[in-house]
């Protein structure tokens, strides 16, 4: 019996702002196939050339099929070479932004497999507000459902083998189990040291580096996943913004089976 074909499809990790994906990002790119480096975010400034500019770039002569295959090969040429200068066969992306875009990703990326981190949204406003401010919290009670409904409706017209969502709660709290999950979507071994991320190299922003060590020490945990941000809300979420979350995403939370 012949062994299947590790997959080269691209890998689209996407999710509202704060819903833990910069951590699944380090845990793909600690498997010895993927690489996942920084976020992107250009790819979906591309889609005027099939959009609002299309009627312009139509004169050239070249159909929208043909276009897009120049921004698949402009744009994975960029994470093939990086993955392969790192010995990766196999290259990941991690931007939350493109949760909005993902019928243009996949028309761009046919066998694309998309990843989507969900997170309880009275903890992401919260951690908006940590990281961004207060208006940003109050804004996010409106964006937070927004993404969830964007890339879910985008998730249904994709087949199951394409289409993956992940909790950020199981993933803290029941992290080997929720990883070879993902990793069996992905079609990848499973690597227990994937969980140990924190022992790799990542090319990750200094911030980022900083920001991590503090909540870590806030945890009182040197563990690389942990579950202590879970329900932060019940004691961070002061009464505008729980009217805020009350109003405007109360229906999202319950669809999502939060309560």
């Amino acid at each position: 019996m012949t062994e299947p074909t590790p997959s080269t499809a691209p890998i689209f990790l996407v999710g509202c702002q704060r819903s833990g994906t910069t951590m699944l990002r380090l845990v793909l790119d600690s498997h010895s196939r993927i690489s996942c480096g920084p976020e992107t975010r250009f790819l979906t400034d591309l889609e005027r050339v099939v959009g609002r500019d299309w009627e312009r770039l139509a004169r050239f002569g070249f159909s929208q099929d043909d276009w897009l295959r120049r921004i698949a090969d402009f744009f994975g040429g960029i994470h093939h070479d990086y993955a392969a200068g790192r010995g990766k066969a196999r290259w990941a992306d991690k931007t939350p932004l493109y949760a909005m875009s993902l019928p243009f990703v996949t028309k761009v990326f046919p066998d694309a497999q998309i990843v989507h981190v969900i997170r309880d949204g009275r903890d992401v406003v919260v951690s908006h507000r940590k990281r961004f401010g207060y208006w940003s919290a109050v804004k996010c009670v409106v964006k937070w459902p927004r993404y969830i409904h964007t890339a879910r409706a985008a998730g249904r017209e994709l087949p199951a083998d394409r289409y993956h969502e992940l909790r950020y709660e199981d993933a803290v709290n029941e992290p080997e189990k929720t990883m070879r999950a993902l990793f069996e979507f992905l079609g990848e071994p499973w690597e227990p040291d994937v969980l140990e991320y924190g022992d790799k190299q990542h090319d990750v922003a200094a911030k980022y580096t900083v920001e991590a060590d503090r909540r870590r020490a806030a945890a009182k945990t040197d563990a690389p996943i942990y579950g202590s941000r879970v329900g932060t809300y019940r004691r961070e979420l002061d009464p505008l913004l729980r009217l805020l979350v009350f109003v405007f995403s109360r229906s999202t939370l319950r669809e999502l089976g939060y309560r």
